[in-house]
């Protein structure tokens, strides 16, 4: 008769040793928080729009079965908002663009 077969040893192979990770060779820069930042550039004058949904309706209407008018609408009304309110700030920083007086 011959022996059973014996399973494999598996301390034949080599291992990494655990505590060894490659990030840990990398040790984050540190970064100074409180260096003086860089100047900013002056402001440029700001035009408000004709029409401030434009660019959203020339996506399409929303992908919302059954819902895309409401949606449309409501997404319409957010940025008409959010363009009178940057009209308004910008005019209270004096920064609107005025036309050319004739």
């Amino acid at each position: 008769m011959s022996e059973p077969a014996r399973p494999r040893s598996t301390s034949s192979r080599r291992r990494r040793p655990a505590s060894r990770r490659p990030n840990e060779a990398r040790a984050p820069r540190p970064e100074d928080l409180w260096r003086p930042a860089r100047e900013l550039p002056e402001p440029e004058p700001v035009r408000p729009v004709d029409d401030a949904t434009a660019l959203v309706r020339s996506l399409g209407d929303p992908p919302l079965p059954g819902n895309r008018l409401p949606a449309a609408h409501y997404l319409a009304s957010v940025v008409e908002r959010a363009a009178v309110l940057a009209t308004a700030l910008a005019a209270s920083a004096d920064l609107l663009d005025q036309p050319p007086t004739t």
